[in-house]
């Protein structure tokens, strides 16, 4: 029980009004009949701009924004329901006196005092906060409008394998119409992808996305397409817990992929059958000579065979005709070898062991052209990951573009180099040739397409050159030889080598 002492204690009513004066919150009465303002705390007047004895007389129009929905009449009904139905919370901008608007969120609650029912209006400024909503608001508006066209989807997937989340770009990446559920992120891999997409999804951490994942998939309208894949593990305090899925369309650059190698496999077809053609004239001149002494030997034999005790000796030229169609078969296929069709495969070799493969096929065609070849071998191994008769060709192309400049000058001493070395941290290919060279404005457009250094030549077997070269991450250039001819080179990146010669 509470005694005399206690109840005296028990505040005022001018206790009452020195409490609401102090708050913070601005407080206004209002007459719970005629809505008048009855009474207003010191935050309330100072807000407004108007003393207490100002604030009594004013209606809503007097201190709120002249728009529709700050109608007094709206004010009003607000405050009805609050008599009839408990608090009410709404919006409301007040307008002080010198004109300055303040977005407040009002609450109207009735309260039936001793002398009068009033209704007690507590407001405060909400400007700040609710200039802040809409900047989100634009922000998230721009960002669903730029996520509209892109070819990337978000999701979340929670520790239980729950997918809570999709972006509307990654519903349309996976071919799921708006309100369609996306179903389970297995679903759309193939039966031999689903372990790899498991083990991916079960290793990801937290710090950065793993490694990304290629996988085709069968969207939901049936096509396929392929996607990119990454994730990881996010964990926001009660926001958010599970994996981050982030997954882009890489169907055309997949495709420019199988197009490229359809392009290298077309090439490599291309560049045998032009090292073919270039070699189709030495190789002629080389198969005539085992062919005429096979038939020189077999004439012999045949005449010994008619004399007597010739027996022995046509048995020595039998046996010599057959080494020289030996010697004819072994060119024939060291040509088939070099120019069989088969898929380009990138494999580990030295660069001086690729020099030396096609070696035999230059002098042959220099032998017939009256050109000596020199070959200087770098001391050191020579490592690259290339193509190997993609380089090949293109050493083929360049010793022949030396032979042919030297044949059309009819150089009476006529050399071409080739020569191997390390060369700023690159393997590089020399070859010289001691010709009548081009201008020195030519050296730059030497190998783009249709500059030839040739008469009659269309420069495509030099364009042919940078192609390869460039798709290995190397580059290609000429420049004036010292020798007055022309001096070309290319130039490829270093490979930890596997089996090249030592």
């Amino acid at each position: 029980m509470l005694c005399c002492a206690c109840l005296m204690t028990f505040p005022a009513e001018e206790d009452f009004q020195r409490l609401l004066d102090a708050l913070t919150q601005c407080v206004l009465l209002h007459d719970a009949h005629t809505k008048a303002i009855v009474w207003a705390n010191r935050a309330a007047c100072v807000a407004l701009g108007f003393s207490l004895e100002e604030l009594l007389p004013l209606k809503a129009p007097d201190m709120t924004r002249p728009e529709p929905k700050y109608r007094r009449e709206i004010g009003v009904a607000a405050m009805d329901r609050a008599i009839t139905e408990g608090p009410q919370v709404y919006e409301w901008c007040y307008r002080s006196r010198s004109g300055v608007d303040m977005l407040s969120e009002a609450i109207a609650t009735y309260v039936p005092l001793r002398e009068r029912a009033v209704v007690m209006v507590q407001f405060r400024d909400i400007s700040a906060q609710e200039a802040m909503r809409q900047k989100l608001r634009r922000y998230e508006t721009r960002l669903r409008e730029f996520m509209q066209d892109l070819g990337e989807g978000v999701a979340v997937l929670t520790p239980r394998g729950k997918l809570e989340f999709i972006s509307e770009s990654g519903r349309r990446v996976l071919g799921v119409a708006p309100g369609e559920p996306p179903g389970g992120v297995l679903d759309y891999c193939t039966r031999a992808d689903r372990d790899r997409l498991v083990a991916q999804l079960r290793q990801a951490a937290g710090e950065q996305p793993m490694h990304a994942q290629r996988y085709r998939i069968t969207r939901r309208d049936g096509t396929t397409c392929w996607l990119r894949v990454t994730c990881r593990r996010v964990a926001i305090e009660n926001e958010l817990n599970g994996l981050l899925i982030h997954f882009r369309d890489i169907s055309e650059e997949v495709a420019m992929e199988e197009a490229r190698r359809t392009e290298a496999r077309m090439l490599e077809y291309a560049g045998r059958y032009n090292a073919m053609g270039e070699m189709a004239t030495a190789i002629a001149h080389e198969l005539s000579q085992p062919l005429a002494a096979v038939r020189n030997f077999i004439e012999g034999a045949i005449q010994r065979l008619n004399q007597p005790g010739g027996i022995e000796s046509a048995i020595w030229g039998l046996r010599s005709a057959d080494r020289q169609a030996e010697h004819a078969a072994l060119i024939i296929k060291s040509v088939r070898e070099y120019i069989v069709r088969r898929d380009p495969t990138e494999t580990h070799a030295d660069l001086r062991d690729i020099l030396t493969d096609v070696a035999y096929f230059i002098a042959l065609r220099a032998k017939e052209e009256g050109v000596r070849v020199r070959i200087e071998q770098a001391s050191v191994p020579l490592p690259v990951f290339c193509e190997r008769v993609l380089i090949g060709q293109v050493v083929l192309n360049l010793a022949f573009n030396a032979l042919d400049a030297l044949t059309g000058a009819k150089a009476a001493h006529g050399v071409v180099t080739l020569a191997t070395a390390m060369a700023e941290g690159q393997a590089e290919l020399r070859v010289t040739d001691n010709g009548p060279g081009v201008p020195a404005d030519a050296h730059e457009r030497l190998f783009d397409g249709f500059s030839s250094s040739k008469a009659g030549g269309n420069g495509i077997g030099l364009s042919l050159c940078k192609n390869i070269v460039t798709r290995h991450g190397g580059r290609i250039w000429a420049q004036a030889a010292q020798s007055g001819g022309l001096d070309c080179r290319f130039a490829l990146p270093l490979a930890r080598a596997t089996g090249a010669r030592a």
